[in-house]
């Protein structure tokens, strides 16, 4: 395939959205003429603030059972205290080390088809190691100023963009938010990649 074009992924692993993509959004790189450059987000950046969150749950999580029935896919909700922040700060890791897609697709699964509290350390260090990540590595991360700064700017830059959700793909001035609206970035990668 012809030179791939870069593909920023604004993602929160705290997402039941972003898991739901997880499950279609690598054939951009696969089918498509798409690279995908993960923005990891921690904490509440790129969700619902707590007080809309509290609202909205409910109804967010009919939705996403229906996605997830759609893809026949497991659905178990993590426990609602779970902090996605050292989640984000081993995707660093993973990104340096071309992981960050076992290591995705491992940490959305423990999460969200399992149940699992992926803010512990524990539970993310076993899901880290088994795509091959160094344990000492992750650790170092949790606690490294650099990858929080990181995370910081790869806020800002959502911020900057105006994106308010999770997960949001872009293309240079194109942006595309949710899962469902992968079709269409596959669809403009491959207007772009026309002669």
């Amino acid at each position: 395939m012809a030179d791939k074009t870069d593909v920023w992924v604004f993602f929160n692993y705290r997402s039941p959205y972003c898991y739901i993509a997880t499950h279609k959004m690598w054939s951009i790189e696969d089918d498509h003429p798409g690279r995908l450059v993960f923005k990891p987000l921690g904490g509440w950046n790129g969700r619902s603030a707590p007080d809309r969150a509290k609202v909205k749950m409910p109804i967010a999580r009919q939705d996403v059972q229906r996605w997830t029935r759609r893809l026949n896919v497991p659905f178990v909700p993590p426990p609602k205290t779970t902090d996605p922040t050292n989640a984000a700060l081993a995707a660093l890791v993973a990104i340096d080390h071309d992981l960050v897609r076992p290591y995705t697709n491992a940490v959305m699964n423990e999460e969200w088809a399992h149940g699992q509290d992926i803010g512990q350390p524990e539970i993310l260090l076993k899901v880290a190691t088994s795509v091959g990540l160094d344990r000492d590595e992750v650790i170092a991360a949790f606690d490294d100023p650099k990858r929080h700064a990181q995370l910081e700017a790869n806020a800002a830059a959502a911020q900057e963009r105006g994106i308010f959700g999770v997960p949001t793909f872009v293309i240079g001035d194109e942006i595309f938010w949710g899962q469902d609206r992968i079709d269409f970035v596959e669809e403009h990668l491959d207007a772009l990649a026309k002669p």
